[in-house]
Formats: C-alpha cells, structure tokens, sequence
C-alpha cells in the first residue's frame, strides 16, 4: 500500500521551506518513525519520519526544491521490510564495487548534498566513514570528517588539489607556473536561517529609529553569590547557577517599570504586553537563534537556568521547534561569551529592545573615595526611539544595573 509522504503544515510566520538533505534512499528498507527528509524553513528545520515500516517508493521534491506546509514530498510503501536486507541502490553499489573501486562508483549512493560538499571541499569520499545504512555516507558524516581533520591537512588537501587543477608547464618562460595559494575562493548560497537573519536586521535597520544607551554594572555582588550558594543549588535544582537567570529575572523586573519597553508597534498601533517573554540569543553553527522564555516572570532561578541550558542543546542539535522560537517581547544577548567588551545590539523586531551583555573584565573604579578593582561588565540597550525616548531607556538600564548590584531586591520584588 503506498501513502503520500508530506511536508509539517508550516505556521503562519513561516511561508514556505527548503528539501534540506533525504536521508533515505528510494527502495531502501525503512522502520517505522525513521528519519526521511529533512526541512529548511527560515528558523529550524523540520524532520519528517517514516510512518510505518517500509520503503521510500519515489522522491518528488529533490533536495533544494523550495515548497510549501503540507507540499508532496514523496510516495511511501507500506509494509514488513527486512531492515537488514540490502536496497536495489545498495545492491547496484555492492556490484560495482566488486567491478572497480573507483571514486565515480562510489558516488552513485551519495545524495546531491553529500556529492556537493564533498566536492566543494576537495575531500576523498574513500576517507570519510559513512554511518548511514549499508554504509552510505550521510551529510553529517562530512561535516564530522571536516571538523576532525586537522586545519593544517585540509589547507594541504586543498593546495595539493588547486596546484593539480592549475600548474602548467610554460614553454616560453621554460619554468613551471605556480598558482597563487592565498587567492582561492568558494562560493557557497547562504542558508535559509541565515538569509532570514540578514532580512531581519537589515528590515530593522530601515524601519526603527534604533539607538544605543550604555552603562557599567559591578559584577561583584552576583558574582559572589554565586560562590556561596553555588554548590547548594546545583544540588536543589541539578544545574548550575550561572548570570543569566540573574539578567532575566532584572530584565522582567525593570519591564514591569517601564511597559513600554515590552510593546510593540504595529503599523500606527502600540501593543502592550501584559506577560513577559525573554528571547535569549543562540548562536549556532547555522546561525543566530532567539529561543524565548515564556512568562519569564513566573519562573524561579533554578527554572531559568534549566530551560536555557535545554535550548541551548536543543539549538546545537537544531531541535528547536517552532513554538519555541516564536514570539518575545524582549531579547537578551550575551556577546561576553564570545569576548565581546562592548557593542550595540540590533533590535529584534517587532520588538522595541534588546538588552547587550558583555565581557567581564577588572577594572579600577573609585569607590567612595577610594581606588577599587571590581569586574565590571557594559551593559548596552538599544531601543526604538519611535515608542521609547531617551530618559525612559536610561531609567529601564538603571534600574537593571541596580538590581544587579544588589539582588536582594530581585528577591524582594522592590
């Protein structure tokens, strides 16, 4: 019995999707709930599995074809399968690697994807361990071999190819011609996250009136929290207490001051929020991502701190689902994980703020008189000057660094 392999119905938000990467090739025996195909949307990729056991009967929608929710993907057929038999593709394989061991054998069980990396980074296929079934080499398998080869042998692999590609023997000159190593270029198409990314800011840029506020925050009250609670609430909560719950649990405090920083504009309207949700930003191999706290407000430290250490896992996996990316009334971004010791943040629209962190760096600060090292950190908070004036910006920024310095008060809700 054969049924209709389709795309997820798409939100609202999202209008149309990318055929990543079919890790299934048509004939090959499939398990029940077995990863097929892969979709690109602008925020994360869906995964669409197997329905039952069976076999993948014909792809429709070829890797890089661009769809629509619930688009026809392919034809599925239904039925017991020995998930240790071979598939005709599998068995064409075997035969002519019986025949020759060429490199063109090789790649006739490698997907578009996985013939295009390959390509693109000069590699051997015959050196990259395939863990798909029968040992078919999945796209992953060439990112793991990229990653564990070390820089110096592939910038060698890739000399070594574009001097085989590029020297000629030049009669007139009666010499060898060397290609200048340090002036390769490739050419890769951007990802849909990453276009999306680049649609936004610049969409930002030209439809708020963006400007950045600064102040400095002394790091030393939470920092020595932390070292007296730190072991007694790792062992309550089963995580660690680390800065960012502290920023979030200020952030929703100052919000609930200053309303208008948790609005929105749309059109010729203002929306204010009565919740708060906090988008933390993510940055991921694909990307930058914005998986939000919802009603951060109702939410404890140890609670915090759980579900931002499960978004960050889930967005290097890229596991992120949709829900979890949608909405946000008002995003942090921690560029001090990175090194950063100060920058100005791009709204996240249609947000009115985003709250910067950054390095945490001793610096002398006079201190009642007195000449003092403290580890202080620039706090930078851009706005749309459209909704939020000046004083009201500076106010909201005060009033996170003074629930910083002392977070007694973020306790004590004063």
């Amino acid at each position: 019995m054969s049924v209709e392999i389709k795309a997820p119905q798409f939100p609202e938000s999202v209008a149309d999707g990318t055929v990543a990467t079919w890790h299934k090739a048509v004939g090959e025996p499939v398990a029940r709930d077995e990863l097929l195909v892969d979709i690109e949307t602008d925020k994360i990729v869906l995964e669409v599995v197997a329905p039952a056991d069976g076999k993948l009967e014909k792809i429709l929608k070829n890797e890089g074809d661009v769809i629509e929710g619930e688009a026809l993907l392919g034809l599925f057929s239904v039925g017991e399968v020995s998930l240790d038999q071979a598939s005709p593709a599998k068995e064409a394989e075997t035969a002519k690697s019986d025949v020759s061991e060429n490199e063109e054998d090789l790649s006739d069980a490698l997907s578009p994807a996985v013939r295009k990396m390959i390509a693109e980074n000069n590699l051997d296929s015959k050196q990259i361990k395939g863990t798909g079934k029968g040992g078919r080499i999945l796209k992953e398998d060439v990112v793991a071999f990229l990653s564990s080869t070390p820089a110096s042998a592939k910038k060698d692999e890739e000399k070594q190819s574009a001097t085989s590609k590029t020297v000629a023997n030049d009669s007139s000159a009666g010499g060898i011609i060397l290609p200048d190593e340090d002036r390769i270029e490739k050419r890769v198409p951007m990802t849909r996250l990453r276009a999306r990314i680049a649609e936004r800011l610049v969409e930002a840029q030209q439809e708020a009136a963006m400007l950045t506020t600064f102040n400095e925050v002394n790091m030393q009250p939470i920092m020595e929290m932390r070292k007296n609670y730190k072991d007694q609430f790792e062992k309550m909560h089963g995580v660690k207490l680390g800065f960012m719950s502290f920023f979030v649990r200020a952030a929703t405090e100052a919000l609930k001051r200053f309303p208008a920083v948790n609005a929105s504009i749309d059109g010729n309207d203002i929306v204010y929020h009565s919740y708060f949700d906090i988008g933390v930003a993510v940055s991921t191999e694909r990307g930058l991502v914005v998986p939000v706290l919802k009603d951060a407000d109702k939410k404890g430290f140890g609670e915090i701190e759980s579900q931002i250490i499960e978004y960050g896992k889930k967005a290097q996996d890229g596991k992120l689902s949709l829900e979890e990316l949608t909405g946000g009334t008002f995003t942090i971004s921690n560029g001090g994980t990175f090194g950063s010791l100060l920058s100005t943040p791009i709204l996240n629209p249609p947000q009115t703020g985003i709250l910067g962190m950054h390095s945490i760096q001793e610096r002398p600060m006079a201190v009642d008189g007195e000449v003092k090292i403290l580890p202080m950190m620039y706090l930078a908070l851009t706005y749309d000057h459209r909704l939020i004036d000046g004083k009201t910006a500076v106010q909201f920024l005060i009033a996170i660094k003074s629930f910083i310095e002392d977070p007694a008060r973020l306790l004590l809700e004063i």
